[in-house]
Order: C-alpha cells, then sequence, then structure tokens
C-alpha cells in the first residue's frame, strides 16, 4: 500500500480540506454526503466535520462528473457544439443555448428577426418554469414531504408536451440556432400556451395553501442559511440567492438582451437572505414567467423564424466576445475567442451554480446537519452544470 493511500485510511486525509484538528475541544466526526447521497441531486460530496449534531465545518468536493465541456467546444466546429448546451445545465437548457448562440451572434454581427426573439423568449421562460418546478418538487422531498413533487411533475409534463411540439426533445434541448430558432411556433403550441399560463397560474395558490404557508416547512426554512448581501456579493453569487438577500440583480434587467426591455415584469426580492427567501423569490418568479410568456404571445409579430441567407459554413471573425442571460439559477456566461478558424480558439463557461455552491461552507458552519440539507436545497445546486 503507497504511503498516500495509508494516510488516507489512517485519518490524515481529513486534515487537508480542513486543516489541523482541535482534539482538546472534544472528539468530532468526519461524514461524507455523497457522492450518492439523495440530497445532493448528483454526485456531489460534502465533506462534513460534526460536533455532535452541529457541524464545524463543510467542504464541497467536485470533480465526480466532469466532462470537459469547455475543451470539447476547441475541437468542435461553432455549429457542432451547440447540443452541448442543453447538457450543461440539463433542467434550463434553453438559457444555455440562448447564451451561446448569443455570443456566436454578437461575435458575427448577426441578426436575429423579432419573431426568433419573441419566440426565444417564450421558450425560455417556459423551461424557467421548468426548472423551478422540478426544484420546488426535489427541495420538498429533501425536507420529507412526498406529495408536492408529484403536483410538481404533473405540471412539468404539459410544460415539456409544449416544448417538444417545437423543439423535438423534453429535457436537454437545442433548439435555438445562430440567427434564430430551428422551427416557427404552431398553432397547437400557442393555443396550448395560453391555456397552461391560465391553468398554472390557478395553481400557484394552491401551492401556497399545500406548501407554502405549511408551519412545517417554515420551521425548516426560517431563519436557516441566512445570507447577507455582503457574503453573496463576495463570492459572485446570483440568480434567486442573490436576489434573496434582498439584491434586485436579474440579467434581464441589469443587462438587458433580446426583448426583455419591452416587457413588463418585477424582479422579486427577498428581506432576510434565508432559505425561506430563497424559496419565496422562485415561487414569485414563477408567476412573473407567466406574465412574460403572455406579453410575448400578444406582441409575437408576423416573419421569419430564422436569419435568411446565412452562411454555409460559420467562420466568425478573430475576435472575443462575452454574453450573458439569466438562467433559472443565475447568471449565465459565455466567453469566446476566435482565431477566424471553423472551432473556437477558446470556450470559457461562467456556471451560476459554481458560485452559489461555494459559498455553502460558510452558510453551514455551526448549522445542525439536517439544516444543512434545507440550506443545501435552497440553492438548486445542479451538479453537471458545476462539474461542467
Amino acid at each position: 500500500m503507497s504511503q498516500d493511500a495509508n494516510a488516507r485510511l489512517t485519518g490524515d486525509f481529513y486534515t487537508a480540506p480542513f486543516g489541523p484538528r482541535i482534539e482538546e475541544e472534544g472528539d468530532t466526526l468526519i461524514l461524507n454526503m455523497g457522492p450518492q447521497h439523495p440530497a445532493t441531486h448528483g454526485v456531489l460530496r460534502v465533506i462534513v466535520e460534526l460536533d455532535g449534531e452541529y457541524i464545524r465545518r463543510a467542504e464541497p468536493v467536485l470533480g465526480y462528473i466532469h466532462r470537459m465541456h469547455e475543451k470539447m467546444g476547441e475541437v468542435k466546429s461553432w455549429v457542432q457544439y451547440l447540443p452541448n448546451m442543453g447538457r450543461v445545465d440539463y433542467l434550463h437548457a434553453l438559457a444555455w443555448n440562448w447564451a451561446y448562440v448569443g455570443a456566436v451572434e454578437k461575435l458575427m454581427g448577426l441578426a436575429v428577426p423579432p419573431r426568433a426573439e419573441y419566440i426565444r423568449v417564450i421558450t425560455c421562460e417556459l423551461n424557467r418554469i421548468n426548472s423551478h418546478l422540478l426544484w420546488w418538487g426535489a427541495y420538498l422531498l429533501d425536507l420529507g414531504a412526498f406529495t408536492p413533487i408529484v403536483y410538481a411533475f404533473a405540471d412539468r409534463e404539459r410544460i415539456m408536451d409544449l416544448l417538444q411540439m417545437v423543439t423535438g426533445s423534453r429535457l436537454t434541448y437545442c433548439y435555438y440556432r445562430f440567427g434564430g430558432v430551428s422551427a416557427d411556433l404552431g398553432d397547437e403550441f400557442i393555443r396550448g400556451t395560453h391555456e397552461f399560463v391560465a391553468d398554472f397560474r390557478k395553481r400557484l395558490p394552491m401551492y401556497r395553501g399545500l406548501v407554502t404557508d405549511n408551519m412545517i416547512l417554515r420551521g425548516r426554512c426560517e431563519e436557516i442559511g441566512v445570507l447577507s448581501p455582503e457574503t453573496a456579493r463576495r463570492y459572485g453569487a446570483t440568480g434567486p440567492v442573490l436576489r434573496g438577500s434582498g439584491v434586485a440583480y436579474d440579467v434581464r434587467r441589469a443587462e438587458p438582451y433580446s426583448v426583455y426591455d419591452r416587457l413588463d415584469f418585477t424582479v422579486p426580492t427577498g428581506r432576510n437572505g434565508d432559505a425561506m427567501d430563497r424559496y419565496e423569490v422562485r415561487m414569485e418568479e414563477m408567476n412573473q414567467c407567466l406574465r412574460i410568456i403572455e406579453q410575448a404571445l400578444e406582441a409575437l409579430p408576423d416573419g421569419a423564424h430564422i436569419a435568411p441567407d446565412l452562411p454555409e459554413r460559420f467562420l466568425p471573425p478573430k475576435g472575443e466576445v462575452y454574453f450573458a442571460v439569466e438562467g433559472a439559477r443565475g447568471k449565465i456566461g459565455v466567453y469566446l475567442l476566435s482565431d477566424g478558424g471553423p472551432t473556437p480558439y477558446r470556450v470559457k463557461l461562467r456556471a451560476p451554480g459554481f458560485s452559489n455552491l461555494s459559498l455553502f461552507a460558510e452558510l453551514a458552519q455551526g448549522t445542525l446537519l439536517a439544516d444543512a440539507v434545507s440550506i443545501l436545497g435552497s440553492l438548486d445546486l445542479v451538479i453537471p452544470e458545476i462539474d461542467r
């Protein structure tokens, strides 16, 4: 047995992430949450040092599902790399689609037809609701409530049926194209989306009565994992995690893209920065998504769904570009560097979940182990996005 392997077995391994052990304060227990723990929703490993039921230190460990998405961008052509985006964050795949095509369009100076812009808004916001619904059901399942995830998946099925009509997929979408979208919206999709918006708006009050106002849920979330705006900014947190701390930063408002500056919607924020505020922000965001979808359907213009006269081969000029969109978990950024060749010279992906996970170690310190599950779930982590 090697010396390193022997050190791991004797316990010296645990001094690496945590530093020297303080034996005079009493015995502590090292516990591994994951990489197969159900509360981590993916192959995330969290090493926690416990003093009884309280967490003294916590350390997320990544690398168990690393797929080299950025490296693949350097060996695939600009078009071939498109399907990768739906695999980075499979819950809000269309936002990642949009970030990549938006960066290429910015680099090449491609104009997107107005109809395509509204189609992107409608489909991306439907996908955002879909993502929040899965988070809602899974979060409550982590906290011990089984029924809500059944309701969530019933609504998710309706959204996936709609998106399948135009994208051909139900999860890892690759619908957006350079200069537009791959297929136009049909009457059946538009009619079905109107019906879903009306029905889902009636469901949200039921969700509040069933879950949000439940005293058991509030006991597990209120004053748990309180995140100050300063700490959130220090770690680069974005999305509902940042907005739950009272910072009204949303890329759709702060750095408007597409036609979002023509649409009326509110950026919900919290007051206390606890897990309950992050929960409430996401629930209200689903309501705001319905407002955006209604306005986009009403304003949907006629015309082409993709720019005419696109080049047969995409060879962006030399240069670099950065483009950001608002994903379900926060700010998604794509940096591209082109040398004028058939493949990107460099691709850098800014995943919001990585920053949001980074602050977990600070939030978890001194909390109960059971509360760590609530904190982790309130961050809405998608591990393939973090471990891209």
